[in-house]
């Protein structure tokens, strides 16, 4: 019996360790879209269609995807069985998700948008009691001080924002923060076990488009057909992180769907998205090398995520 247990505890540890690399692997991919949504908005795109392309863009990668692996068939019977909680839950996870993120990066750089964007760490354990768990309590402070360092990274970049652009761009990606995990957990319980990731993410593209079929008609009567050039971009931000980090996130998060603390570990992950977007905007969008302070505040998110896998362990 003993033997089992340890058995047991031997493959939880290792699944733990898969999700959280994942998860890391996820949030490097997850970049991309903090720094090809402000490229293309500092280029003159416009953030509705950066939205609703990275969708329409991962549909028919996705339904190639599942299509060769013989899975098409069973998400669209399943979505059969229960379509409003299909398309209610995905539009919720993808659509008010990435729609508000798009917005929210014509206020500010890159960085901004990734480091506010972790306040979906906390979001994600605060949801926790919602789905019959209690908010684990050593998770929560951890993810409290990466959100502290987040905003001493952020300390020396208010005098370069108005009041009312930050108030805005938080507004927007506080509805992004809390409705990500919120489709995304949802989902998870709707969805059969036998599903795979792409499955999952391809079902919920698929239910989501009737949201970024409408935003794109908006797009289309107030400016237009978009560029080249943002359609290209739009089309990296779809391998990249629609197709590529979402794959991987879902991935890792299935791995420890059983156990909400080490899930809220995983979520906490993300955090990974500032570092890997300030280096990204640096090389590429010609933003300045963190002050002091910023060095300070990414040493505390380091540490906030370090400690947050040793609390789970």
């Amino acid at each position: 019996m003993n033997h089992k247990s340890e058995h047991i505890e031997s493959i939880k540890n290792t699944n733990l360790k898969k999700a959280f690399f994942y998860g890391i692997l996820a949030s490097l991919f997850f970049a991309f879209t903090f720094i090809l949504n402000r490229s293309m908005n500092l280029s003159g795109g416009y953030w509705m269609w950066s939205a609703s392309l990275r969708y329409i863009f991962m549909l028919p990668m996705l339904t190639l995807i599942v299509w060769k692996q013989q899975g098409l068939r069973p998400v669209l019977k399943e979505i059969q069985k229960n379509p409003w909680k299909w398309f209610l839950w995905s539009t919720v996870g993808f659509g008010l998700f990435y729609m508000p993120l798009s917005m929210a990066s014509v206020y500010g750089e890159s960085w901004f948008v990734a480091a506010t964007w972790q306040i979906t760490i906390v979001a994600g354990i605060l949801l926790t009691p919602l789905f019959g768990t209690k908010i684990p309590g050593k998770n929560l402070l951890w993810s409290g001080i990466i959100l502290m360092g987040i905003f001493i990274l952020q300390i020396n970049h208010f005098h370069h924002l108005e009041i009312a652009g930050m108030i805005q761009a938080f507004s927007l990606i506080l509805i992004a923060a809390i409705s990500y995990p919120l489709g995304n957990r949802k989902m998870m319980l709707y969805c059969p076990p036998a599903f795979s990731t792409v499955q999952r993410v391809f079902g919920m593209t698929l239910c989501s488009m009737p949201f970024w079929l409408v935003l794109s008609i908006i797009a289309t009567v107030t400016r237009g057909l978009p560029s080249s050039g943002q359609l290209c971009q739009s089309f990296l931000v779809a391998l990249f992180s629609g197709v590529i980090a979402t794959i991987l996130f879902f991935a890792a998060t299935n791995l420890v769907r059983r156990n909400q603390r080490q899930l809220a570990l995983i979520e906490a992950t993300q955090a990974g998205e500032v570092l890997f977007t300030l280096l990204g905007g640096i090389l590429f969008l010609g933003d300045s090398i963190p002050s002091s302070s910023g060095m300070i505040g990414i040493t505390v998110i380091v540490v906030g995520m370090i400690g947050n896998s040793m609390v789970t362990r």
